[in-house]
Formats: C-alpha cells, structure tokens, sequence
C-alpha cells in the first residue's frame, strides 16, 4: 500500500514547513506518492521557500535526496524558491556531505532557525 510519509505541510506565510510521520523513509512508492503531493503544494500554493523538517527522521533512502532535488527544481521551475532541512541528524547529514548536496541545500539545527532566516529574506 503505497502512502505519504508527510506528517503534515504547513504553510506559514510564505514559506511551506514539511514534517514527517515516519521516522524510516524507505519504501519507493511512498516517497514518489510524497514527492507528487509536495508538488501539488507548491503548485497550488506558491511558496518562496520550503523546510523541510528533519526532526523524527532517522533513517531514509537515497531516494529521499531525489525527492528533495525534485522539489528544489519545482521551486525553481515556479520562480524563485529555496529548499531549507532542519533539525537533521549528524548521520543523515553526512550523506549530504559525501554526496556533495550539502552544497546544495541549506541547513539549520532546529526549526526555529529555520523559520527566522526564511522569514527574514
């Protein structure tokens, strides 16, 4: 059965906040079916930037990193737009550092810094 691995997407001014409700995100067809409804989201809601919160996270696979450069094209394609993570653990964030995408993404230790720089740009 093939479902979201949202917790919840929450648009707080102009900035889309993205939870989670599983801590292992693995399964591919959950994370094609999450990456088609944070699609939907900013298609319809147009926000100038997405956070993406890491909190309850664990574990995920390598197709979570296609998920989120999926969602930075859509923000691009839409206009202006950036991709923030938050709250990441170390070990998840090493994959970003091996793979070079912490260069793509920007990072902050919890949400509420997060929030502050999205609401200040």
């Amino acid at each position: 059965m093939t479902e979201s691995v949202i917790g919840e997407i929450a648009k707080e001014g102009d900035v889309a906040v993205v939870t989670f409700a599983k801590n292992s995100i693995s399964n591919i067809e959950d994370v094609a079916a999450t990456s088609e409804q944070i699609g939907n989201f900013i298609e319809q809601n147009r926000p100038k930037r997405v956070v993406f919160d890491f909190a309850d996270v664990k574990f995920f696979s390598s197709q979570v990193l296609g998920l989120l450069l999926a969602v930075r094209a859509k923000m691009m394609q839409c206009g202006e737009g950036q991709v923030v993570i938050s709250s990441i653990n170390p070990q998840l964030y090493r994959v970003f550092k091996i793979t070079n995408l912490d260069q793509v993404f920007t990072f902050f230790p919890d949400m509420e810094s997060a929030m502050n720089l999205a609401g200040s740009t």
